[in-house]
């Protein structure tokens, strides 16, 4: 299947390592609302990153030496030399800093043992390659936030919200993030099928996806015409170390080529280095306010301010959906407080957490949530997301699923599946479907007059042939201008109070 949407976020060999979708740079890892920070020694006032190999040696020791952790030290010890078999010590050392972790009951809180980073480092040093999917863990289960612009995951129709119940047959059920993300990343021209619990699909999808080579480009530039006046339109898929630099390049062509609004497009766009949302809201916002504001445990805040004494001089709206995470929100909710600008589209993926990775000093690294970000009027989005100022749907068959009957449906057939075909044949133009999940006589002539515009046999009933054509059809839809109603939405309020 070929499912290409306008929701667009990296499960490439090096993504979908992190917490949440995310993305990399070094060792600052920067998942959904995930922000480069520090971690501070208390007496030193170093960050961790700074500290000599010794001082991050004495800093872990003296961790280890809280008296809170005697009890643990006893467990260790009795279950060393008195269990009735032989435990190697250093399993015993990764399960319990694995239980403290799971006891966190955080999704963006992760341990790396050695063996595992030794794979991540590898992956890095390799090609880009994989299926290119950001993902989270949510209630346990491996959750795609959104696939990347032009990756394989996006041309074979992963969605966000899909939750990967199989990999290849084998149940994901019990793995952690990690686990599920070394069996999902893979080489150029390999195959890997996902088994997906799509939201609103009456039943589990098989999806297969032929990895190659993932998009470095995370920048798309476009104009469009309202009412006579040229727009500019940027799409941002995600924010990594060229992100800012590009966004400033194609800012630049598009202001002399003399654009008289701006739409700035963040659909789908799973988030990424905090450095680079911030330079790119640099590059837009004044700084009556602060961009994004940083929240220890104990309540300190850090504000991280734009160097602009104003704001452009031309309009501009921000595209936002629920695969908008971490710093896009903070990009949305930047532009949305200080700027004033118009919202549109649908509620983001709400994560307001930040994360630090730690590297434990043997080949380890534990990446913890130690901060909060807060919007600029100090609000946390966190498991709520940025609400839009123009609340905006696109068409009902933007959300249809593939047709996964497994026998033809017809007129003794009803339910969900029936639903997703009346559904999709709306869409097309079929209007006299039903759209209750009752096969009528309605959705017969329907499906008998798709098939005759399709060459297909006129049976009114659909079978695997008709439901592949269905799918092709509804691609094709989705992907035309004129029905993206967000970005028409996004275009019309540029210039309403003109």
């Amino acid at each position: 299947m070929n499912w290409k949407n306008r929701h667009i976020i990296i499960l490439a060999v090096v993504a979908l390592l992190v917490g949440a979708a995310g993305t990399y740079i070094g060792m600052q890892w920067f998942a959904p609302g995930e922000t480069a920070t520090s971690t501070e020694d208390s007496s030193s006032g170093k960050s961790f990153g700074d500290m000599t190999q010794e001082e991050q040696k004495a800093f872990i020791e003296n961790a280890q030496g809280s008296s809170n952790l005697k009890k643990v030290e006893k467990a260790y010890t009795l279950i060393d030399e008195r269990y009735v078999e032989d435990v190697d010590k250093s399993t015993l050392v990764e399960g319990a800093i694995e239980g403290m972790i799971n006891k966190l009951d955080d999704p963006y809180s992760t341990y790396m043992d050695q063996e595992t980073m030794e794979q991540f480092n590898q992956s890095i040093e390799s090609s880009f390659q994989g299926i290119g999917a950001e993902v989270s863990m949510v209630d346990d289960k491996v959750t795609i936030v959104a696939p990347i612009k032009g990756s394989p995951a996006e041309e074979a129709g992963l969605k966000p919200n899909d939750q990967v119940l199989k990999i290849d047959g084998d149940s994901t059920k019990g793995l952690d993030l990690q686990e599920a993300v070394n069996k999902i990343r893979g080489e150029k021209g390999t195959e890997v099928t996902l088994t997906v619990d799509r939201p609103g699909a009456p039943e589990p999808i098989e999806i297969t996806i032929t990895r190659d080579d993932i998009p470095k480009e995370s920048v798309y530039k476009d104009t469009k015409e309202v009412d006579g006046k040229k727009v500019g339109v940027l799409e941002i898929t995600s924010f990594s170390e060229e992100t800012s630099k590009e966004f400033k390049k194609h800012l630049t062509d598009l202001e002399e080529e003399g654009i008289e609004g701006l739409v700035i497009d963040v659909r789908g766009n799973p988030g990424g280095l905090f450095t680079d949302v911030q330079d790119v809201l640099k590059q837009l916002v004044p700084d009556d306010k602060p961009i994004v504001q940083i929240e220890s445990r104990d309540g300190e805040n850090s504000k991280y301010y734009s160097e602009r004494s104003s704001g452009k001089e031309y309009p501009i709206s921000v595209l936002i959906d629920e695969g908008s995470a971490s710093a896009s929100e903070i990009l949305a909710a930047a532009m949305k407080e200080i700027g004033n600008h118009p919202v549109v589209g649908t509620t983001s993926f709400g994560k307001g957490t930040v994360q630090q990775a730690v590297p434990m000093g043997d080949g380890s690294t534990l990446k913890l949530t130690m901060f909060k970000w807060l919007t600029p009027n100090g609000n946390w989005i966190h498991e709520e997301g940025v609400t839009p100022t123009e609340k905006v749907k696109q068409p009902a068959f933007f959300y249809t699923h593939p047709v996964t009957a497994e026998k033809t449906l017809d007129t003794s057939s009803s339910g969900d599946k029936v639903k997703n075909v009346q559904q999709m044949l709306k869409g097309l133009g079929y209007a006299k479907t039903e759209t209750d999940g009752s096969y009528g006589e309605g959705t017969e002539a329907a499906v008998k007059a798709f098939q005759q515009d399709h060459d297909l046999e006129a049976t009114g009933a659909v079978n695997e042939k008709t439901g592949g054509e269905l799918e092709k059809q509804v691609v094709e839809e989705v992907q035309k201008e004129e029905n993206d109603r967000q970005m028409q939405k996004a275009l019309d309020v540029l210039f309403r109070d003109a």
